[in-house]
């Protein structure tokens, strides 16, 4: 998008919300945004977490019992 586009559509949104309505449309977007960041990091983190715990343990048949040393 060119400078053109984005003055378009800036003055549109300002012909729709008004101008004292706009600092609070774009502090609603900012924490939607904030929102939506804190979940993907949070879904990531599970994953991450679930694929550590999904690797194999070391089996204690690989190590020798008191007995067979």
């Amino acid at each position: 998008m060119g400078p053109r586009e984005i003055l378009i559509i800036l003055l549109i949104v300002l012909l729709l919300f008004g101008a004292p309505k706009l600092p609070q449309l774009a502090r609603s977007l900012g924490q939607s945004l904030r929102i939506l960041k804190d979940e993907t990091s949070s879904l990531t983190d599970d994953k991450k977490s679930e694929s550590d715990n999904d690797k194999p343990a070391t089996s204690s048949s690989d190590e020798p019992r008191d007995g067979q040393k």
